[in-house]
């Protein structure tokens, strides 16, 4: 153990963890950074009867005794456990399928499970190439004892048998595919190695070629010995050489993938499906992942469309382990939530939250007194990055660099390296090997280039040891980054999350800024799988004891989210496949193949049928417990709980009258009694019983531009919700803080593993703790015509809060005995209409039939058992039905529906013929697969390109590569565009709008015509139409508001995209086109752009 560890988090004892030598501290938990020497340290209740027909000056009652009806009698807790995983997805790992054998064995050193999945009727006598026996000489040998997990795999290859290697990041997976290339060379064959991007594909192709000289590469971009008999490539080139049928895959003994895990990528996942998919059956594989907790699933699959055993060696086992810190901003000090063994330290974690607590309750009460909005904001900005500051100096000067800060914000990174403009880590001597490097680096490029404001602004940061890498730098920049960083010339790294994918540059400690993160939707926490890849590069093999994670949390986090992250289960590897035109057109015009072998071939498919046996059993188990159950009197029974049923949709059709904003708002006012309920049937219901308003809050609506008339107008109107205080069942730490504090606490507002207190109503019993939560208008059940006297002004005092969680009890009782009045929805709501009255006349008249009815006269006791046992045995049948249908559906084709419109699409736009034979338009498609082949296929046959010159086409073609947001355009795209760009910008807009109502027509998609026209963006066209004419890069720049980094990513897609044109004007002897998009590629073609990779 290093030195500075020691002194850093002091001694390890085996029982108690880790402890800090510290005056101040002597638990070993926390770590103040203060100190001199900075030691881091609507529903039925069959037990009243109906109250007879009310009159009308009785219709304050009508609602609260009606709704008594319907409340439905509880389930047991094992029962509604029971309704509930009827609905919950299998999991993966757990998933029979009867095609498919799984056996397993584990190896207890260092943590190994292995399995082995078998084909159908699998004779291992019948597989010559699995009787081999282990080789005398193996294919490579290694300068260190390698972990069991590579050895079992390693001799699963000398099996020739394919394997599946799930490992943590830095655990050595590289070790086995590198073997998986030795013997397939030693054999004379010929093997692939497919990774997910093309800058790991240069780096790999770099590392192989270093250790066996028969070493090639193709991305696209770059083709180097592309007769070699080992060949690097990214997946999208494998898929084309197998939908081309290229005569190099009849030589393929062993693919090797890289990344797999990279197949549930919602966009690209679906290459490395149908590659999979369409690979020879001699073909073996070796999988390379980041562990994924349905690795058996997907072998099973791997075994059963190749008829071929498929292993999988699968290790939870860190070569490093690791030791993760929580810092609550404001705070003094890291505080160990877990510890290198593994142990949560519950302790530590609720420090960290209290301090988070006492930092929010502060700035609350900064809030109030300083009586701004925007003064918590500023200050928190410069709080962080003081906070950041102060913890990368610790780091550093305790030695526990390299460090990589992670950042889900490119400018973020830019910032906060820029912030540590008084720091310098590096010394004289590794100055100047920056510079040799950054020299020697940059030195390909022109004169103009190497003055880029980018390139000038890096080197200095690099020169003090700090670096910055996301998608935004210019790719050299970004190998300059990587290669300095893994040389040990950059002491701190700020990333974005893309760093910690494929790229082996581990550090000693890493840092996140933030565990929430923008998704595109909203601003989540991260996964557990995505903090396991991030995480998973602190800690170097064979220099570090143990790697440091520090998480930045500037806001309280619930121990189960905490949790979640840190001992969740990995991201699983779920099917994302999805039917494209360009991939339908390719297999349609091969003979022996069709769309639908590709689709029940899919891993989507095997997933779906994994289902079925599991929702068979479910059903069986549903008829046998329905079957248990004898409901005496079940007809009469059945006709009193239809009457109870009526009854509920006659109330819940008033209320959704009652609780339109216009008539129920001026009502809900603080201290008005309700009556909440979220959720439907079974346990997605929470039953909150009588709450009291605090205030009402109004949102707008989230209806899309996109919709017209009547509901878009709807969907734009306010939403309102309404604050309640409502009781919750009081957690342990709750009633630990219930000798604390009277003052303001952070837990105030219902969290969501809050659940509604379920306790006696009738007295005050324990347990319980009053909390404030959001609802919807619509789970409002009842409104009481009272509202509570001194309503407080501070719902953020417990005692405040108390007090009216005691008066809830209270209402309860209330409505319990019938005493609670409720709101006349005519006489006090005013609302008017025929509806209204006849929905009240019809609960009238329910409610007159259910007290008539037979089995009123039963006894409270005996009705209730009588009802829940019927409502009981009908809800089983009814989960029974429903899990025989969702088994049939899991066995049948997915996409079929899909996939019949699409191929009427097709034939529709002229691209196949009456027969499916694909025609010319079709063959042109099936080139383009990186842009939307039907508009560039509209286009070309429209005769647009041929209409304007090649920097026109060139700067037209950009709308289709460029994806990231544009600034305001006040909804018109071409705004600001000159005419020479704006023209043929108007045209392929007409070429999508043609292409939208093909699908329209043929019903494929609920697609909105006018969001898929807009996803054409403009926002680069200038840029590329003066790129196109000869301008320097620095004045392209200028045209455009992106990342010099998004510029170029977005003209080599471009180069791409004209080059897959250039070949369907060539497979449909379009001469004139071919030499104009040969043209294209060519002036695209140049400086920085297209300068070459620092790895090749």
């Amino acid at each position: 153990m290093s030195d500075a560890l020691d002194d850093l988090f002091g001694a390890f004892d085996d029982d108690d963890g880790p402890t800090v030598t510290s005056t101040s501290n002597s638990d070993g938990q926390d770590v103040d950074m203060e100190t001199k020497s900075q030691p881091l340290s609507a529903t039925t209740n069959p037990d009243q009867l109906p109250p007879a027909p009310l009159g009308k000056n009785k219709r304050k009652l009508l609602l609260s005794q009606t709704n008594s009806l319907l409340q439905s009698t509880p389930l047991p807790k094992k029962q509604r456990s029971v309704s509930f995983s009827a609905e919950t997805k299998q999991s993966p790992d757990n998933a029979s399928n009867p095609n498919v054998k799984i056996s397993t064995g584990t190896a207890d050193d260092k943590s190994i499970n292995s399995y082995t999945a078998l084909p159908p009727s699998y004779n291992a006598s019948d597989n010559s190439d699995s009787q081999q026996q282990t080789p005398a000489a193996p294919a490579k040998t290694y300068p260190f004892t390698l972990d069991p997990f590579q050895q079992e795999a390693i001799s699963y290859i000398d099996k020739n048998e394919s394997v599946l290697v799930a490992a943590h990041t830095s655990a050595g997976k590289t070790a086995v595919a590198e073997y998986a290339v030795a013997k397939s060379l030693k054999q004379s064959s010929r093997v692939i190695y497919t990774s997910p991007i093309k800058a790991l594909s240069n780096q790999k192709y770099r590392d192989l070629q270093a250790e066996f000289e028969d070493v090639g590469l193709m991305t696209g971009d770059i083709t180097i010995n592309p007769s070699a008999m080992c060949l690097v490539m990214t997946t999208e080139i494998l898929r084309s050489m197998l939908y081309r049928g290229s005569e190099v895959m009849r030589e393929v003994a062993w693919v090797i993938y890289d990344e797999v895990h990279y197949m549930r990528d919602k966009e690209r996942g679906v290459v490395w499906e149908e590659s999979i998919i369409l690979l020879p059956h001699k073909v073996r594989f070796v999988f390379l992942s980041a562990t994924i907790p349905n690795s058996r699933q997907f072998v099973g699959w791997i075994a059963k469309i190749h008829n071929q055993p498929c292993h999988v060696v699968y290790t939870n086992y860190r070569p490093v382990p690791l030791q993760h810190y929580i810092f609550p901003a404001g705070g003094e000090g890291l505080h160990l939530v877990v510890d290198e063994k593994g142990k949560f330290r519950e302790d530590n974690f609720q420090r960290a939250m209290s301090t988070l607590q006492n930092v929010d309750t502060q700035n609350a009460t900064n809030m109030l007194t300083s009586g701004g909005k925007g003064s918590k904001k500023k200050k928190k900005g410069k709080k962080e990055l003081s906070d950041l500051n102060r913890i990368v100096k610790l780091v550093m000067e305790r030695g526990l660099n390299p460090v990589i800060v992670f950042s889900f914000s490119k400018k973020e990174c830019e910032k906060y390296a820029l912030d540590l403009n008084k720091e310098d880590y590096n010394d004289d001597n590794e100055k100047d090997l920056v510079d040799l490097v950054y020299a020697n680096a940059i030195d390909s490029l022109s004169n103009d280039d190497q003055k880029l404001p980018q390139v000038v602004a890096l080197l200095p940061l690099l020169k003090r040891g700090i670096g910055v890498h996301h998608g935004g730098l210019l790719p050299i920049l970004k190998e300059i980054v990587e290669i300095l960083f893994s040389e040990g010339l950059i002491k701190c790294l700020f990333a974005t999350e893309t760093f910690s994918i494929g790229i082996n540059m581990p550090a000693k400690t890493v840092i996140f800024t933030n565990c929430r993160k923008w998704d595109g939707k909203e601003n989540r926490w991260v996964t557990s799988g995505e903090y396991i890849q991030m995480s998973g590069r602190a800690g170097r093999r064979g220099k570090d004891d143990r790697g440091i994670v520090i998480q930045m949390m500037d806001e309280k986090m619930e121990p189960k989210v905490c949790k979640g992250i840190l001992y969740g289960d990995p991201d699983p590897l779920n099917s994302s496949y999805h039917i494209s035109y360009n991939m339908l057109l390719n297999m349609m015009r091969v003979e022996d193949v069709d769309p639908e072998f590709l689709i029940k071939a899919s891993f989507h498919q095997y997933q779906q049928e994994s289902e079925a046996p599991a929702l068979d059993n479910q059903a069986l188990e549903f008829e046998a417990d329905a079957g248990k159950i004898q409901v005496e009197g079940a007809e009469i029974i059945g006709q009193y709980y239809g009457l109870m049923r009526q009854l509920e949709l006659a109330n819940k059709s008033i209320m959704e009258i009652v609780l339109k904003p216009e008539f129920v708002l001026s009502h809900l006012q603080p201290g008005r009694l309700v009556r909440l309920q979220e959720g439907g049937e079974g346990d997605d219901r929470k039953v909150w019983g009588w709450g009291v308003v605090v205030c009402q809050r109004k949102k707008q609506g989230t209806g899309s531009g996109g919709q017209a008339g009547k509901d878009a107008a709807e969907s734009d109107k306010p939403m309102w919700t309404i604050e309640c205080i409502v009781r919750c069942r009081q957690s342990e730490e709750e009633k630990k803080e219930e000798k604390r504090s009277e003052e303001l606490v952070g837990s105030w507002k219902v969290s969501d593993d809050d659940i509604p207190y379920e306790g006696s109503s009738g007295e005050e019993a324990a347990g319980w703790v009053a909390k404030v939560r959001t609802f919807e208008l619509s789970s409002i059940q009842e409104i009481s015509a009272s509202k509570l006297k001194d309503f407080p002004e501070d719902t953020k005092l417990k005692q405040a809060r108390k007090k009216v969680g005691k008066s809830l009890i209270r209402a309860a009782l209330a409505s319990k005995e019938g005493k609670m009045l409720l709101l006349d929805p005519i006489d006090d709501l005013k609302v008017t209409g025929d509806q209204i009255k006849v929905l009240l006349e019809r609960v009238n008249k329910l409610t007159t039939a259910m007290v008539g009815h037979e089995v009123s006269k039963l006894t409270d006791e005996e009705r209730r058992l009588r009802l829940g046992a019927y409502e009981e045995k009908n809800r089983l049948q009814e989960s029974a039905k429903l899990m025989r249908k969702k088994s049939k559906a899991a066995q049948a084709m997915v996409m079929k529906d899909e996939l019949r419109r699409m191929k009427k699409v097709l034939k529709y736009m002229g691209h196949v013929d009456s027969s499916g034979v694909v025609q010319l338009k079709g063959r042109t498609a099936c080139e383009i697969n990186t842009a939307n082949e039907l508009v560039a296929t509209e286009l070309t046959f429209g005769g647009i390109f041929a209409e304007f010159s090649v920097e026109q086409i060139v700067a037209l073609l950009s709308c289709f590569t460029f994806d990231e947001k544009s600034k305001d355009n006040d909804g018109d795209p071409a705004k600001g565009l000159r005419p020479v760009l704006a023209t043929p910008f108007k045209k392929l807009q007409e070429a999508a709008r043609t292409v939208a109502q093909a699908n329209k027509e043929c019903k494929i998609y609920d697609l909105d015509e006018d969001e898929f026209v807009d996803q054409f963006n403009p926002g680069m066209m200038e840029a590329v139409y003066a790129w196109t004419k000869g301008a320097k890069f620095i004045d392209v720049q200028k045209l455009t508001d992106t990342y010099e980094g998004t510029t170029i990513r977005t003209l080599r897609r471009l180069e791409e995209l004209v080059r897959q044109l250039s070949s369907a004007a060539q497979a449909v002897g379009n001469t004139e086109m071919y030499e104009k998009f040969i043209k294209g590629s060519e002036l695209i073609k140049r400086d920085i752009v297209f300068c070459n990779s620092l790895y090749l």
